[in-house]
Parts: structure tokens; C-alpha cells; sequence
């Protein structure tokens, strides 16, 4: 298929709303604002269900959350869903502690969620499937990756994008791996949780029904754009990260649909 959707988000500017961790606020609005979208960055519970009626995509990310961050995630995310706005989940951390495996639970037994973006660690904790856990990295498991995500989207209806050395898609019928990327983007903070907002990005001019495909040009653009950056960089981190922004900026349909390396499973 021909990747379209980055085209229609620098010509849209969807906004997306950005119920994030402290740690990343600033990347993921840069980010996001590179990509041609328009972060909105509020956590506030008084104006969580207003915002959606004028937000093209939400983001519930759980890396630094208390619980009226969770009570402002819920009342977002039922308001998202009444207006069909799509809702992306980042479960950070996910099965680390038992605080966020009833935080991750209970939103989801609450919100209708479009889509997961996590590491293998959080979203085989979605699945139910044995993995070690280390925190918020991705820890050590034998599991088939590919079929954690095809159980996870089944079992939450969404699509599911498990970030690692390689990148893994899916709707719970088709799963897609992309070989794009570099070693280096795990090593800054926050690259994944703006991968989320960046889901959210090319869910918010996605096509009703075909956010599959929008999920896997988000990752893959996103990868492209790592390695490209990476180019040269060796292991300097600082530039890396500013670099990548620029990269993101640059990005292109075109870039995708010629550097993307994508196994269809």
C-alpha cells in the first residue's frame, strides 16, 4: 500500500490531546508540532471531557500518574469516546507494580481504546502472557511477539503497536513487522510515549476503518525517522534527540513509502 496519512496531517494540523507524563511533555509537543499536528497538554479533570469536542485524537499515557490523573484519563477518554474521538493508550509500565496493573485495568474496563502503543513487557501483560518485567523497559520473555499483539488487539479491539527491535502491528487479524529503526531511540527519554501521540497523530485524519494502516504508517514514518537520524550520530544521545525532531520535520510520505522495510505475518 502507498502510506498517505503524514500528507493529510501537515494539510489538517490535528489536534491532539496529550494526557501525558511529566517526563515528556515537552518532547511529545515538539514532536508532535514537527509532524504537523497541534498538542494540547492538560491533565486537568475540569476540562477533560471539554476538550474533546474539539480534539481530533487522545492520548493516555500512564508514566507519572496519581489518582486524579487516572479519575481526568477516564472522564476524557468516556468523553472522547461519546464524541468518536480516537483514544490511544501508552500502559507505561504496565505490569511493574500492582498500582498500575489496577490503574491499566480499570481504564480499560471504562474506555473504549482505539489503540495500544507499549513495549513487549507492558502489552504481554494485556495479553495475559508471562514476561519478565523491569520497570518500564521492555524486560525478558520467549513469548511469539506477533501473537501478543494479534491477542491483545482481539481481546481490547484496538490495534496494538508493541515498539522494540523491531516493531510489531496489529488489528487481532493482521500483523505487520517493521525492520526500520536504530538502537539509539530507546536510549533517549520519551521517544516511546511520542510514539504514542504520534499514533494518535495519524489516527485523528485516519479513515474510519482503517486505522491499521494509519497505526503502522505512524510506526514505521516514526522508524524511518530514527534511522535516518542515527546516521552518523555514533552514540551522541543529545544530539541524537534534537536531530530526530528535525528529522520527524522533514519526514515525508515518500520517505516512508521508500525506506520502510515491512513484513506483512
Amino acid at each position: 500500500m502507498q502510506f498517505r496519512y503524514l500528507d493529510l496531517i501537515r494539510e489538517c494540523n490535528p489536534l491532539v490531546h496529550c494526557m501525558t507524563n511529566i517526563v515528556v511533555t515537552n518532547f511529545s509537543a515538539n514532536g508532535l508540532l514537527a509532524l504537523g499536528a497541534s498538542p494540547f497538554m492538560s491533565t486537568m479533570s475540569e476540562e477533560a471531557a471539554e476538550i474533546q469536542q474539539f480534539s481530533n485524537a487522545l492520548l493516555l499515557n500512564i508514566g507519572t500518574i496519581h489518582d486524579f490523573d487516572v479519575d481526568a484519563m477516564i472522564i476524557a477518554g468516556q468523553a472522547a469516546n461519546q464524541h468518536g474521538v480516537p483514544v490511544v493508550l501508552d500502559p507505561v509500565g504496565a505490569g511493574a507494580t500492582a498500582y498500575r496493573r489496577t490503574t491499566v485495568k480499570k481504564i480499560l474496563d471504562k474506555v473504549n481504546i482505539s489503540a495500544i502503543r507499549g513495549n513487549v513487557s507492558e502489552v504481554a501483560f494485556l495479553a495475559g502472557v508471562a514476561w519478565q518485567v523491569k520497570g518500564v523497559d521492555a524486560g525478558r520473555g520467549n513469548g511469539d511477539i506477533a501473537e501478543i499483539a494479534r491477542i491483545t488487539a482481539q481481546k481490547y479491539q484496538c490495534c496494538v503497536a508493541i515498539s522494540g527491535e523491531i516493531d510489531y502491528i496489529s488489528d487481532g487479524k493482521q500483523v505487520a513487522k517493521i525492520y526500520n529503526g536504530t538502537t539509539l531511540l530507546p536510549k533517549i527519554t520519551g521517544s516511546g510515549c511520542l510514539l504514542g501521540a504520534t499514533v494518535g497523530a495519524f489516527l485523528g485524519v485516519a479513515e474510519k476503518g482503517d486505522e491499521f494502516n494509519a497505526c503502522l504508517e505512524a510506526c514505521a514514518g516514526f522508524a524511518v525517522a530514527g534511522e535516518l537520524t542515527a546516521q552518523g550520530l555514533n552514540n551522541q544521545l543529545g544530539s541524537f534527540a534534537v536531530q530526530f525532531i528535525n528529522q520527524l520535520a522533514d519526514l515525508t510520505s515518500e520517505k516512508i513509502n521508500q525506506l520502510a522495510r515491512i513484513e506483512y505475518v
